[in-house]
């Protein structure tokens, strides 16, 4: 758990929130289940399996705006959008009017966007719900290093694009 913790506080870091309701997912698994049933249930989740602390991070980032869910072939000016709206996005109005405009398929799309946000110090990482979408999330370039390790001591994969 201290390992989810701290991926919650790397890349939530002013918000206690994100950390306590992949805790709390964790800890109590059932009765996360239930307090949670309806956001839940449009992942097609309604028992608790040993994914859960996972998908309640991915779910408290996005409600805080730290985290943009994106199709496996979503449009480069759809992610482009999504991205630049996150809280954790730098202020780089040239870098995303040139990313909105690409015409990659989003894999591709993905790796040229985090190479170029690399630039700005800020790394795009996505982190691995075994899904067809990716959760995205922007954090200090000088510490996308310490997500992919802190995620696989928590028993999940995260990858930083653009490396």
């Amino acid at each position: 758990m201290n390992a989810l913790a701290a991926v919650a506080t790397l890349l939530a870091p002013d918000v206690p929130e994100v950390a306590a309701r992949a805790a709390a997912a964790h800890d109590d698994p059932g009765a996360y289940v239930g307090e949670h049933a309806d956001r839940l249930d449009d992942r097609g989740i309604d028992e608790p399996f040993p994914g859960l602390p996972w998908i309640a991070l991915v779910d408290a980032l996005a409600d805080h705006g730290l985290l943009a869910e994106v199709d496996w072939k979503e449009a480069p000016d759809e992610i482009t959008a999504q991205l630049r709206a996150l809280r954790s996005a730098p202020a780089a109005d040239e870098l995303w009017t040139s990313l909105a405009s690409s015409e990659l398929p989003t894999y591709e799309f993905l790796e040229t966007a985090g190479e170029r946000l690399l630039g700005t110090g800020t790394a795009l990482a996505v982190l691995d719900i075994e899904s067809d979408c990716y959760p995205l999330v922007l954090l200090p370039a000088a510490r996308a290093g310490e997500l992919a390790k802190l995620a696989a001591a928590a028993g999940f994969a995260a990858e930083v694009f653009g490396r």
